[in-house]
């Protein structure tokens, strides 16, 4: 009974050691898949200047990337080089055996996944966009999300459209501008584009993911022909406008005032200019 009994404890045991060793290994692959140096730690970063001084993809230097991260493998540079390969339309563009050695590269660091965990770490920003969207409704304010995993069909979420472009619509140029715009310590924000008779006040904002870089951009574009030709001359669109931005789903009993600020308020002080 007791040679029973102690059978079933040293089972027991010896699962739990080989679980916890299988988790320890499992863990440890893991940290080691995300080892590694940037890419742009190495001479084969697949970016140049021109003579204007303007960012440019290289693809001598990639392939010479590619070359290299299959022969020596760094997990970090390996997926930055994917996620840039499919960015730039390497596949349309490459020709054997360069196309070959991206496959083989694209298969050793498990590209499907890379691509897979850049959409997934996405979808909050798609809640955040859409949430920020339905607060400001019919108001000529356009806001959006870009997809960077795959620019030739970027637009991932779009709420209160003034452009007409749909789900899935390119954004090739952007992942090049943004980049040039990082290197450069530069913002894209509060710029002006004419387009024909349309004239829109925009911002761009870059999203970044740790040990793979560009993933995606938030984009807000104001229709600004349409705010200060027609809503500013137009009482009725004027106060639609008000209204829309106005428009509330519910009330809460919340303080989201400065300790100063809520005293003032009990004392009548109306608005942030209410002196």
């Amino acid at each position: 009974m007791i040679e029973g009994i102690l059978n079933i404890i040293y089972g027991l045991i010896a699962s739990s050691v080989f679980v916890g060793v299988g988790f320890l290994y499992g863990r440890y692959k893991e940290r080691k898949r995300n080892q590694g140096s940037p890419l742009e730690n190495y001479s084969f970063y697949p970016f140049t200047l021109d003579e204007k001084k303007m960012l440019q993809f290289d693809f001598d230097l990639f392939t010479q990337a590619v070359s290299a991260l299959i022969k020596k493998r760094d997990f970090q540079a390996g997926k930055q080089l994917i996620l840039i390969g499919e960015q730039n339309n390497v596949r349309q563009v490459l020709k054997a055996p360069n196309l070959g050695n991206y496959k083989k590269l694209y298969k050793l660091y498990n590209g499907d996944k890379v691509l897979d965990d850049s959409t997934k770490y996405l979808k909050n920003y798609k809640r955040i966009v859409r949430l920020i969207g339905d607060s400001f409704p019919e108001c000529g304010i356009e806001i959006l999300l870009h997809n960077l995993s795959n620019p030739s069909k970027a637009l991932y979420i779009l709420k209160n459209n003034v452009t007409g472009r749909n789900i899935e619509a390119p954004a090739t140029n952007l992942v090049m501008d943004l980049k040039r715009r990082d290197s450069n310590k530069e913002d894209k924000l509060n710029y002006e584009l004419n387009i024909g008779s349309r004239k829109f006040k925009c911002t761009t904002i870059p999203i970044y993911k740790e040990n793979v870089g560009l993933v995606g951009a938030i984009c807000i574009n104001v229709d600004y022909n349409y705010l200060n030709n027609k809503v500013r001359n137009d009482e009725k669109l004027m106060n639609d406008f008000i209204d829309s931005v106005c428009k509330v789903e519910m009330i809460l009993d919340e303080n989201i005032l400065s300790k100063v600020e809520y005293e003032k308020a009990l004392k009548g002080k109306s608005h942030f200019r209410d002196f």
